[in-house]
């Protein structure tokens, strides 16, 4: 990757936004995560510069590690594939856990949150296998063991070259939590978070389309 810079971020980042109003929605009502796990931490200062202020990591060590490199600059919500070992060393960072899946997970956060945790359910609406995630009737009796605040779902579609392939399942998502009243929608990735955003997304996660250079020389 050629050299980060504030300036090619924030582009990426405009370029981005106007995917989101051409796809019907008000940007200021999509929540823009960048998605920095292949990001070294020294790197995250032209994302600051850009005006990104929601990162969003994989990987709990990483996280811990960029947010103490930058104290208070950036919100952090943790988006992998939860270990409940490492619920108690990432609570104090983050806004949002975006991937609570396990009862092993909940009752790490009945032993570690408090009255400001916040969560999303990961829900496997796709019925895959390979991914983890909630079944959609099972979410009732997960959502009432819940000992934190549920404020939304956040789901992670089977793997398409076609983002129209994966509109059925952002749908779904949209459903669940309505029929719910969770708010939050975290659902959407580079490739097709234009779909996601028109069927209701309130966060997008979004990686190397924020900092690919478009320079067509």
């Amino acid at each position: 990757m050629a050299e980060l810079t504030a300036q090619r971020v924030a582009a990426n980042l405009a370029a981005v936004r106007d995917e989101i109003a051409a796809a019907g929605r008000d940007p200021d009502e999509v929540e823009i995560l960048a998605a920095v796990k292949y990001l070294e931490a020294d790197q995250l200062g032209a994302l600051a510069e850009a005006g990104l202020t929601l990162l969003g990591e994989n990987r709990a060590q990483d996280l811990v590690a960029k947010a103490e490199r930058w104290p208070g600059r950036f919100q952090w919500d943790f988006i992998g594939q939860l270990q409940s070992r490492k619920v108690k060393q990432i609570l104090p960072y983050v806004r949002l856990i975006e991937s609570v899946a396990s009862d092993s997970a909940l009752r790490q956060l009945g032993n570690h949150g408090d009255a400001d945790t916040e969560i999303l359910v990961e829900v496997n609406v796709a019925g895959e296998d390979s991914k983890s995630g909630i079944a959609p009737d099972e979410l009732d009796a997960f959502l009432e063991r819940a000992p934190v605040r549920v404020t939304g779902l956040m789901t992670m579609p089977p793997f398409t070259a076609d983002p129209e392939a994966s509109r059925p399942y952002f749908a779904r998502l949209r459903e669940l939590a309505q029929a719910r009243g969770l708010g939050r929608l975290s659902m959407g990735t580079t490739q097709d978070f234009a779909v996601a955003v028109q069927e209701g997304a309130t966060i997008v996660r979004i990686g190397s389309r924020l900092w690919q250079d478009t320079d067509p020389r």
